[in-house]
Parts: C-alpha cells; structure tokens; sequence
C-alpha cells in the first residue's frame, strides 16, 4: 500500500526523492565541514612529536580554550620516569584580518633550540636559528635552512651558490669532517644525522639519535662525531668509519654543543639546562667532571693551544645572558667570565689562539675577544638575530657582506635555478 501510495502521484514520488536527496546531500556537507573543522583543530596536535599533553585541570582541547601551568611544569614533567622529554607550549587563539574577513587563528611558541612543537612546513618568514661551517680547506661554506630540510654549500670567496642537498626534519648544525670529504647535519625535529658527501651532494646515509640533537663536532682525526641531543641529557657518540651509533653518554641536562680537545682526548658539552659545561673522556666515554658557568650556555670552543674553553652564554630573550665563560684547560674551572654583549651564543677561535669571535643573537653584532687580556677589543656590526660563527682564511678576492638564500622547497631543483641575493643587489645562480 505504501508502494501504491507513493507512487500514485508521480509528483509526490519525485518531490520525495528528491528530499531524500537533498537531506543525504546536506549530511554529507555537515559532515565534509565537521571533519575539515576536525581535522585544522588538531594538526597542531596530530603532527606534534609528543605521546602525551599537560594541561590545566578540566582542559581538555586546545580549541577556544585556555590553559595555565606554573612556570616549573616541564621541568617537573620531565622528571617523571620513563618520560624521555618535555617542552612547554606557548598558545593563544583570536581573529586575524585577512584580505577578505577575520579568521579563527592560533598563535604558538615553541622553543627553537629543539624545534620540538614547530612548524612542519615554514611557508613565509625567516626560519630559525642556522648553523655554519666553513670547510677544513677554506674554500667553500655550509649552512642549513631551517624548516625548509636543506643543507646548502657557498663558495667562500664570492659566496655564490654551489649546491643544496635535502636532509631530514629541521636541520639546526652542519659541522665538515677534518679531510672536507663528508659533512654531517644534525635534524632536531626527527631525532637524526644526516651524513652528506661533499663532492657529490648527496645524502648517502641516516643515523638515529637522541632526543633533539643540536650542535655535533667531529673529532681532531675525524673517527668520531659527537652530538648534542638538547632535547634529552645525552651526547651520541658516532663511528665515522660504519656510520653506526656507538653509544649515547649521560650528561646532564639538554647538552647544547660540544666542542673537542686538540688531542681529541676529551670532549666538553654545555648543559643549557643546568647551566654547566660536561667534560666526557673519550676513552672510557664516560662524564668526568662538570663545572657551573652562565646563564643558558650555548656555543663552545676550546683554543688550538688547549688553554682555554670558552662557552658562550646566551640566556633568554626576556633576560639575556652576556658574558663568556673561560674554563681553564688544567683545572677545568672558570677563569674568567668576559661581558661580550647581549645574548652571547656562537664562538670560534682564530688559529692563533689570539683571539675569540662571539656573535650577540640579541646585540646584533660579533664581539672580538682578545684571549691574552682577556677582553673585549672590537665590535662588529652585523644583521639581525647573528647565530652560527666559524672562521676562515679566505680569498684575497673575497668579497664583504652578507649573502641570503632564497633555497627552493623542490629537492628536486638543480643548484643553477636557485638564486642569491649578495646584498648589493644583484643575483646570480652558480
């Protein structure tokens, strides 16, 4: 009866259809909507390296809402046993204007020494801290772009472009082994080593690490590479010749960059988290010895006449380190603490042993330290956020300035497409 009934008009029988139609159609754009709703409230979370989040008692979303932990939270997470590491998140939502209306958006802060809780993809902007090495032989310059996954090479007379090769997640250092031949990049967001041959531009190996690896050196003889994992306590110490993880040392809290003894006997390691330097013997790779510095330690470099260990202290945006700690060598304590300038972060030593070269990430200059007297001697102006230093006897032909790279996010874009801006100007592809 109920076929006979519906079907009896066929006006009634299409408006029918027709509704249920329309109502599955309307189902399905609800829920398109929700599920694209769902899916942009939960990327950050959804892509975040973290197994668990913290929040305030009765907060269960990030979405339209607020949560506040006392100062001391991450710290005390990461004292729990079993968590590997903890980082604090910074967020607050409201409307942004755009071209056409206001948008729901998301503002977050993350700590750019571990990347941890960052971007996946930076699409605009200055990517975050990048490190920089000059090569063994002088001749040329390396450097990573940040979120972009690249690792780039300069020619180090006239800085044009030689070459980008990909590496893994968020590259924040690129040390060169002592013969040039290989260069290693440590990628804090996936907790790896990228290895890279030099003549080639490839990447011909992945080495997993610990948590947030950092700042890495070579050995004086190139066998061993030592990295920093900030996101952790540990140093992973790598055989060169297998490229195979060997051990990972107890430090202390987030170890920031290491840096070697001449003789590659021991190997020093600044604890950014406790505001120490480590001494690890490389023989029986084990912690020797640790001594109190500056606020927020970084950067450190000992001088080729194994004197002095100099560790840059850059403390916080809100409350700036700016001093040097020297370390004696022989008793392994502080010496002197030098006033560099605000935000004191990378450090090279000439080959000399005469002089230190610290950049101020928040004074925007480098600072020349006279290691005989122990003081400032120079100031030198540079661009904005200085963070990654090395020296290099360059060219007589040389040129001043800055270069800034314009790196294409296709790896598959051949070095001769991709631009340099040489600050004068002009651009060229080499």
């Amino acid at each position: 009866m109920g076929r006979r009934f519906l079907f009896a008009d066929r006006r009634r029988a299409t408006l029918t259809v027709l509704g249920v139609a329309a109502s599955l159609l309307l189902v399905l754009v609800l829920g398109g909507i929700f599920a694209g709703a769902v899916d942009r409230v939960t990327y950050y979370i959804r892509t975040s390296p973290a197994d668990v989040f913290v929040s305030q008692a009765g907060v269960r979303t990030m979405h339209m809402s607020a949560s506040t932990l006392p100062a001391d939270t991450p710290e005390r997470v990461a004292d729990i046993p079993g968590v590997a590491w903890a980082a604090p998140i910074a967020f607050a939502s409201g409307s942004v204007a755009g071209p056409q209306d206001r948008q729901l958006s998301y503002l977050i802060g993350y700590d750019t020494r571990t990347r941890r809780g960052g971007p996946t993809r930076l699409v605009a902007g200055r990517t975050p801290a990048a490190g920089v090495q000059v090569s063994p032989d002088g001749a040329s310059v390396w450097t990573v772009s940040g979120h972009d996954g690249y690792a780039a090479m300069l020619s180090a007379g006239s800085l044009d472009l030689h070459g980008v090769v990909p590496t893994g997640s968020a590259p924040a250092h690129v040390v060169v082994s002592p013969d040039g031949a290989t260069a290693y990049t440590t990628n804090s967001a996936d907790d790896t080593v990228s290895v890279i041959d030099a003549s080639t531009m490839k990447a011909i190996d992945t080495i997993k690490v610990g948590q947030g690896p950092h700042g890495l050196r070579p050995s004086p003889d190139g066998r061993w590479l030592v990295v920093a994992n900030v996101a952790d306590t540990t140093l992973s110490v790598i055989d060169t010749r297998t490229n195979q993880l060997v051990t990972d040392v107890e430090v202390g809290k987030a170890p920031a960059q290491v840096a070697f003894s001449p003789d590659g006997r021991f190997v020093y390691a600044s604890l950014n988290g406790e505001d120490a330097v480590a001494k690890v013997d490389m023989t029986s790779r084990k912690l020797v010895g640790t001594v109190a510095v500056g606020d927020g330690p970084i950067q450190t470099y000992v001088s080729g006449d194994n004197r002095y260990l100099l560790v840059a202290n850059q403390g916080t945006e809100d409350s700036p380190g700016t001093a040097v700690s020297v370390i004696d060598i022989k008793t392994f304590t502080v010496t002197a603490t030098v006033e560099t300038g605000q935000g004191s972060h990378g450090v090279v030593v000439d080959p000399s042993s005469q002089h230190a070269y610290v950049t101020n990430i928040y004074g925007d200059d480098v600072a020349v330290l006279d290691l005989q007297e122990l003081e400032v001697v120079a100031r030198i102006p540079v661009g904005d956020k200085p963070n990654g230093v090395s020296l290099s006897p360059l060219p007589n032909d040389a040129e001043d300035g800055s270069v800034t790279l314009d790196l294409s996010t296709d790896p598959e874009v051949p070095a001769d497409e991709i631009e340099t801006d040489h600050g004068d100007g002009h651009q060229d592809g080499h």
